[in-house]
Order: C-alpha cells, then sequence, then structure tokens
C-alpha cells in the first residue's frame, strides 16, 4: 500500500528550500535571494497576500511575474481543480477532440473578437510566441521575422532570437538566421526591413515588460499598417499585458489594433496549472494544418490537458464577472497618481509610468550633494544598484515584493494582482515614500545595505573577470 502523505511531506521537510535548492537545483539563484533578503520560505498564500509560517503577511507586487492576476488560490479556479479531478475525466486521449479545449477556445476567439477564431494550446508563453512564429512562416512563406528593441519574447530559441539582449543572449549564440530587432518606436527604420519583402512577421510587446516601456502616439497603429502593405503579420506578444492586466482584457484595445495573431499565458493559467494559447484567423490555421497527412504537423503532448484548460475557463469566469479589468485600471490610475505625487518630495524619481497595473517607478541621480556621491558610487560599481537597494528595504521593512524592472535600468517593477483595492495601494506608496526618506540619510542602514550590495557586486565581477 503507497503510503504517500503529502501534507507530512511538507510540514516535515519545511525550511529546508534554500539548501534543496543550493544541492539540486539553481544554486546561484538561492545565492542572489540571500543576499538581496529575499530567503523567506512561505507557508500560505491568499490573494495579494504571502505568509511565513509566523504568519507575517507579505504583499505581492510582482504575483509570480504576472501570474496571478485574480489572486493566489482563488477559490473558484480552486473548486473547478477539484471538481474535475473528482469527475475521473479522460484525459489526453490524444486522438480525440476534447470538449473541455473546445470550451476555452470558443471563449477565447469570442473575447478577442472579429476575426480571430482559431487556436492552439500551449504550456507556457515562450512556446506560445514559438508557434506564432512557426504559422507566420508557414502563411507567408518567408523566413525572416523582426522584433523591437527592448522586447522580451521568453527564452526558448525562436523566441531567445527575437529577445535581442545581450544579457540573455550571452553565451547561447548562434540564433535563428533572419530574425533580428529594429529600434523601437522608429517608423523609418521598420519600414526599411519589411520593404525588403521576405519578413514574415513583426512581434511586438504593446507594454514592454522589461522596463515598462510603450510608445505615446499612433506607432503601433502605423506599424501594423506597414506589416499590411508589405505581406507580413503583425503579432501582439499579450503573454504579460493580456486578460486585464492593462486595464482592458487585451492591450491591442488601447490602440485600436487588429493583431494577425494574439499570444497569452500567465494570467490564464489562474495560477493553478500552466497553460499558453496563440489565436488567430482560420486563414493562418490552416495554412498549417493544410492537408490530412498534417493534422499533427504542430502539436503539444500537455498542451490540451483538462486541469489547464479547467484553469483557463474557470479564470476567464473570474476575470469577467468579477469586472477585474476595470478595477486594473482604476487601481493602476490610483496608484500613478499617488507615486508621482511623491515626486515633488524626492528627487530620486525619474519617471512614474505604466498601464493598468503594470508600472515601473523610474530613478535618477538626487539633488543633495551627499545624495549625490552615495549614487555615484552604487553606479560605479553596478548599474541598478539603487533600485536594489529599495527593492530589498521594501521587503525587508515593509514586508512588500517588488522586482527591479529590467537589467541596465533604474527602476523598480510591480505587477500587482487585479484584485487590489485602496488599502494595498496605500501600503506600497507609504512604503516606497519611507524608503525614499530614508535614502536621503547616507548614514542610516539603509546605506549600509548599500555598501554591502557594493561589495558583493565588486566580488562577482572579479569571479567574472
Amino acid at each position: 500500500m503507497n503510503d504517500f502523505d503529502l501534507k507530512s511531506l511538507i510540514e516535515s521537510r519545511f525550511g529546508e528550500n534554500y539548501d534543496l535548492h543550493d544541492k539540486y537545483v539553481n544554486r546561484t539563484f538561492s545565492t542572489v535571494l540571500k543576499t538581496i533578503g529575499f530567503a523567506k520560505c512561505y507557508k500560505r498564500a491568499k490573494g495579494a497576500y504571502l505568509y511565513d509560517a509566523d504568519g507575517n503577511d507579505y504583499l505581492d507586487f510582482i504575483s509570480g511575474y504576472g501570474v496571478f492576476g485574480i489572486g493566489r488560490n482563488n477559490p473558484v479556479v480552486a473548486k473547478a481543480v477539484k471538481d474535475a479531478i473528482d469527475m475521473d475525466l479522460p484525459n489526453m486521449v490524444q486522438l480525440d477532440c476534447a470538449l473541455l479545449s473546445g470550451l476555452l477556445a470558443e471563449k477565447l476567439a469570442q473575447t478577442a473578437g472579429g476575426r480571430h477564431n482559431a487556436l492552439f494550446f500551449t504550456n507556457s508563453g515562450t512556446e506560445a510566441n514559438e508557434g506564432a512564429i512557426k504559422f507566420a512562416r508557414a502563411f507567408t512563406k518567408r523566413h525572416r521575422v523582426l522584433s523591437l528593441s527592448g522586447g522580451y519574447h521568453g527564452l526558448s530559441y525562436g523566441s531567445l532570437s527575437l529577445t535581442v539582449s545581450p544579457h540573455f543572449q550571452e553565451g547561447f549564440a548562434p540564433f535563428v538566421p533572419g530574425f533580428s530587432s529594429v529600434k523601437k518606436y522608429d517608423l523609418n527604420a521598420l519600414e526599411d526591413e519589411l520593404k525588403k519583402g521576405d519578413v514574415a512577421a513583426l512581434i511586438v510587446e504593446l507594454v514592454q515588460g522589461k522596463g515598462v516601456n510603450m510608445p505615446h502616439d499612433d506607432y503601433f497603429q502605423q506599424a501594423q499598417a506597414l506589416c499590411r502593405k508589405y505581406g507580413a503579420l503583425f503579432i501582439d506578444d499579450e503573454v504579460q499585458t493580456g486578460l486585464c492586466r492593462t486595464g482592458k482584457m487585451f492591450a491591442f484595445e488601447h490602440w485600436g489594433l487588429n493583431p494577425d495573431i494574439i499570444t497569452v499565458a500567465k494570467t490564464l493559467s489562474g495560477g493553478y496549472v500552466p497553460v499558453g494559447a496563440f489565436i488567430t484567423t482560420r486563414e493562418i490555421h490552416q495554412s498549417v494544418f493544410s492537408s490530412l497527412d498534417r493534422c499533427v504537423v504542430h502539436s503539444s503532448t500537455f498542451g490540451r490537458n483538462n486541469l489547464a484548460m479547467v484553469c483557463g475557463l474557470a479564470t476567464m469566469s473570474v476575470l469577467e464577472s468579477e469586472h477585474l479589468a476595470d478595477n486594473a485600471a482604476k487601481m493602476g490610475k490610483l496608484l500613478v497618481d499617488k507615486l508621482n505625487a511623491l515626486k515633488e518630495k524626492h528627487s530620486y524619481i525619474k519617471e512614474v509610468r505604466g498601464l493598468g497595473l503594470m508600472i515601473a517607478i523610474e530613478f535618477q541621480e538626487p539633488k543633495g550633494l551627499l545624495q549625490k556621491a552615495a549614487w555615484k558610487s552604487l553606479k560605479a560599481a553596478e548599474d541598478v544598484l539603487f533600485t536594489q537597494m529599495v527593492v530589498t528595504s521594501l521587503m525587508d521593512d515593509h514586508r512588500i515584493i517588488s522586482q527591479v524592472a529590467s537589467h541596465g535600468l533604474d527602476a523598480v517593477k510591480i505587477l500587482p494582482p487585479y484584485i487590489i483595492g485602496e488599502k494595498e495601494v496605500d501600503r506600497f506608496v507609504n512604503a516606497v515614500d519611507e524608503v525614499l526618506t530614508n535614502a536621503a540619510n547616507i548614514t542610516g542602514p539603509l546605506w549600509k545595505f548599500g555598501k554591502r550590495l557594493i561589495g558583493a557586486a565588486l566580488e562577482n565581477r572579479k569571479h567574472k573577470v
């Protein structure tokens, strides 16, 4: 008889988290978490909060990089998963057309609207982008694919080839021939590439995840028009921006766009079972599945599994019934307004930008002489140490989880769950206010930690050399 007991296993081994990862998983990541003060062992999670063994709450403002849009352990999704397990449903028969994947495909197609009536399910965002690239090449019979500088589309080879970043690409060359980026928001640079006539698609994040950047003009409308003019597809990577993150169901609604392919993931999972998808037209879809003997020429073993589909259906129900796009828009505006109000008080703040609940606070060299000197000492050691200092202080002093927005960019990024209210907004804004007030005192505990960060950065640089 099998006596496996999950609860007993977790209880008996709780607290070994970082030792186990040091031995068997990513030792370097574990070291980084210890260095920046994030080496916590969480016992429970609910909504916008994580809890440690002592019951202390941690306000989660990165939401698993955007996965927990509807909050952690949402009861609607939890019940749906339990119901599916209790029903002993047939799963991944493979040589069948399962009901649940058909239902979720129908729901996503109806939500995307217009001509988007064909789907393919994947396990992740990068896999959705890989599939979109393949379908674009098949449909256009062209090989080149373009992205925008600063964009992030995933870390598998096709996606990584379009994530043109020294940080992510170092050590992994060569990349897919014909995959390259153009200067973001530069229509002339884009047209110069499109007019060559060999571009299958342009893939864009309408709000770039690394840095939370977006154009403030009609760039995307014109870029889409240029793609149509030169016969390239317009792929909208909504892996992070999609499903209410920006205050609308899809970010393309802000610009009135009509993409050829839309990729989604993250929030669609409800935080339980990984799931992604790309949504396109029947014409583009059929260009891949073009004959009976090619009906599975592109496939994914786990892509249409029942639990993933259940999570997607339940999540879509929560997003719509609880009007979470509206709440994301409302709370996002409140956050940006209140953070902007801190600019007069703190010269460290350069800019607050965002759309819905996808927000960045970018920092700059402060005005005070002593603060300037301290800032420069951090910069000399490593680019974003001031921001890391802020992120760590938010965690240590206020139990708020945030992140550095991008490598080489002095900005904090937040991706709060859509369910937050004014209580969470005020907790975050007040915490930022207090951290930046403490940053003005260069003899205080915040800068003592900054000195430790400088030491760690210099030691890391020595080992890299």
